[in-house]
């Protein structure tokens, strides 16, 4: 993966802000302009009146009535393959941007993430049924390798002209009792988009050929979301001091293996790790539900029992050293991200030039979300981080204003009560003591 050190206006970008959290609104804006390509009148999308428009959105979907806002936060302190980035998560959830920010400050002393990506591989699958001798029909389809790639590659020349296109076949047979399918594949380098209309375009266009040469009839001829041609892989190395010492490390890593052997913990395992994931590909636009699908089809191993997509081990020097590896299918060109205003936004502030890159920054802030969830949950426990977060959305819910909302929160921490009724009461102690 290739990744320049500078962005293109040659600003250099030092994502390690000192108590970011606490500047306002204005100043954290003031600040992402002048530390990326975004100008100010750039990041006034991210307002909800210059955002997306209704017109806009009619043009996106079907039957529109309005748009829906989701908080968007920058992450901070993520360097990854030596170069900085600020990283906006488009999520609802508190303490997701902030546990992000806080595990990269962790991995940054120790050389930040190392990423690096296969070729942007998308397949499509062509489904043949009633296919009178199978493994014949695929031996033939193999023989007609040459024959069925150049005319998919017909369907997309501007494609191929920038070294992509249709790069392989492969054939499988499926079987079950009350069928047996031919299944071809199209192994096809997307480039820098996402894919699914230039894999699906050609799928339909090679089909009838297809059946011709296999013997049956076509039914699906449609990409996969398992993308695992396309795997996307990120590394990190987690100060023990940093974390909390040998204890909270030794229980970190009891927590991941039980997730890598239990389906049960491995869900919400994978859930936090999706967390940070989900968040930056809402934010770039791209499509969430194609990248969740292929992350939770990756979680099923090799016995067939879904696992954790993440690993934690411990080094020599006795910290811990994380690993991810997932297809990324995500693109900078076509779809959302190129129609989105406050996805536009989102790719000019990180700067990035491929759609590996945006891979690998993706990836870099699901094993930090993930990094930090499973040391929580092996140190303080839940309720002292994510639920301290919370307890400032119950806060706004029972009707804080921003002056009060600090003093509510430390009340209903101190209480241990963190729910809207018990922050009613302590809002109107407060109200009544001024």
């Amino acid at each position: 993966m290739s990744m320049n050190n500078r962005s293109k206006n040659n600003r250099s970008v030092n994502s390690r802000i000192a108590d970011f959290r606490s500047y306002d609104v204005a100043a954290r804006r003031a600040e992402i302009v002048r530390q990326t390509d975004l100008t100010e009148a750039d990041i006034a999308v991210y307002d909800a009146a210059d955002g997306l428009t209704i017109d806009q959105a009619d043009r996106m979907v079907e039957n529109v009535l309005g748009v829906i806002g989701i908080p968007v936060g920058v992450a901070t302190n993520f360097t990854i393959n030596g170069k900085d980035y600020l990283i906006p998560l488009a999520t609802e959830e508190p303490s997701v941007v902030a546990a992000a920010s806080n595990a990269a400050r962790i991995a940054r002393g120790l050389g930040g993430f190392h990423a690096s990506s296969t070729q942007p591989i998308m397949q499509a699958q062509i489904q043949l049924v009633d296919v009178m001798d199978p493994e014949a029909a695929r031996i033939r389809l193999l023989e007609a390798r040459e024959e069925i790639m150049a005319l998919a590659n017909e369907q997309d020349p501007k494609l191929v002209s920038v070294g992509g296109g249709v790069k392989d076949i492969s054939v499988r047979v499926v079987s079950s009792d009350q069928a047996t399918y031919v299944v071809l594949h199209l192994h096809v380098d997307v480039r820098d988009a996402m894919g699914a209309n230039a894999v699906n375009t050609m799928a339909e266009a090679i089909a009838d050929r297809v059946s011709e040469i296999g013997g049956g009839h076509v039914v699906l001829r449609i990409l996969t979301n398992k993308a695992d041609l396309r795997l996307t892989r990120v590394r990190a190395v987690f100060d023990a001091e940093l974390i909390g010492g040998a204890e909270v490390v030794d229980n970190l890593i009891h927590a991941a293996r039980l997730a890598e052997l239990d389906p049960y913990r491995a869900a919400t395992h994978n859930k936090g790790i999706m967390n940070g994931i989900s968040a930056v590909v809402l934010a770039t636009g791209n499509d969430t539900r194609a990248v969740e699908a292929g992350c939770h089809s990756h979680a099923v191993n090799a016995d067939g029992i879904y696992s954790s997509l993440s690993h934690f081990e411990k080094n020599a020097d006795g910290n811990i050293v994380g690993t991810l590896e997932l297809p990324m299918p995500v693109g900078l060109v076509g779809g959302a991200t190129k129609v989105h205003p406050v996805a536009q936004a989102a790719i000019k502030m990180l700067g990035v030039e491929s759609a590996e890159e945006l891979a690998g920054i993706i990836l870099a802030v699901g094993l930090a979300q993930n990094l930090a969830a499973v040391r929580v949950l092996a140190g303080e426990g839940v309720q002292r981080g994510h639920m301290g977060l919370h307890a400032r959305n119950i806060a706004a819910t029972a009707g804080a204003q921003k002056s009060e909302i600090d003093a509510v929160v430390a009340r209903l921490i101190a209480d241990k009560s963190i729910r809207v009724e018990h922050a009613e009461k302590v809002l109107a102690e407060i109200r009544g003591g001024n």
